[in-house]
């Protein structure tokens, strides 16, 4: 029988005790063999480990985007506890009465939420948390398109139980809609959609994507790139850029108004117009226009 080193194999029983041993690094129920004569599991990435990978990932993504809205919502719903509008169970600045306070306020927990999630699950699942972002990274070849469905599964599950647990938790009524104030079109309100998730997309891309000595604090940039597009949009749109972040709400509430689509169509052009933009400037290798920015004092010197 074959040395596994450093692991002693698995006994196998007597009728497949000349079969080679699996090696105890790889989870029996991920890799479960259709025959006890198949043949040895080679060393290295296999479809076991894929499949182990994969779902680690789907677990960490559903954890996460449960975790972000969830501090998203909660805080919302604090925010328009004394709006005008509260019937209407709509975040939705215009339809809730204008208020900047309240407005800073949904703006920051949605970033503070996003920025402490995103730095706790980047390791696990990439902490994208978002069906747009997912998107994008599809269309960059980032990921296969079995961890783009296990993660959008997980991320529109997240909106959808996040949104449960605010509603049963908190004794206000679930007020986290998104909805378009009287004033914006369906056409306005695809293109305010598609631009706010454009500029958050590029950020994580330009941020976390492309590796540099400042990724470790990606998470910064990505919450205020998500800060600064709440502020512009949560009057118009109620600032949703996020498929999963509309669509928990409207299950739970069973509530889905006729421009709920433009909250999957807008997000989903703003990842096409940030991955068109960001495969120009690689093209272009934009790395040479401004060079030696990772550079700290010492490398400058000696390349000077």
């Amino acid at each position: 029988m074959p040395k596994i080193v450093g692991r002693d194999p698995i006994p196998s029983p007597k009728f497949i005790r000349n079969s080679p041993p699996i090696p105890q690094s790889i989870p029996l129920f991920f890799c479960w063999r259709t025959s006890p004569f198949s043949a040895p599991i080679p060393s290295g990435p296999t479809p076991c480990t894929n499949y182990l990978s994969d779902f680690v990932a789907f677990i960490g993504e559903f954890v996460g985007t449960t975790m972000f809205l969830f501090f998203a919502f909660a805080g919302t719903q604090v925010a328009n506890i004394g709006s005008s509008g509260n019937d209407s169970n709509t975040t939705t600045g215009a339809d809730t009465g204008f208020s900047p306070a309240v407005l800073q306020y949904i703006a920051l927990v949605f970033a503070f939420s996003l920025m402490v999630n995103v730095w706790i699950f980047f390791r696990i699942s990439g902490g994208l948390f978002n069906p747009a972002v997912t998107f994008a990274m599809l269309l960059t070849r980032t990921m296969t398109p079995t961890r783009f469905f296990l993660l959008l599964v997980a991320q529109l599950g997240g909106g959808i139980f996040s949104s449960f647990l605010v509603g049963v938790m908190f004794p206000t009524p679930l007020n986290v809609r998104t909805t378009l104030s009287a004033d914006t079109s369906l056409a306005r309100g695809v293109f305010i959609e598609a631009v706010l998730t454009a500029e958050l997309v590029f950020t994580i891309f330009m941020l976390a994507k492309e590796k540099h000595k400042a990724t470790f604090i990606a998470p910064v940039g990505i919450g205020l790139a998500l800060f600064i597009a709440e502020l512009v949009g949560v009057y118009y749109t109620g600032g949703s850029l996020n498929p999963a972040r509309s669509f928990g709400p409207c299950v739970v509430t069973g509530t889905f108004d006729r421009e709920h689509w433009i909250y999957w169509v807008g997000p989903g052009i703003g990842a096409i117009l940030a991955v068109l933009f960001y495969k120009f400037i690689k093209i272009l290798e934009y790395e040479m226009a401004n060079p030696g920015q990772d550079d700290d004092d010492k490398e400058a010197k000696q390349k000077g």
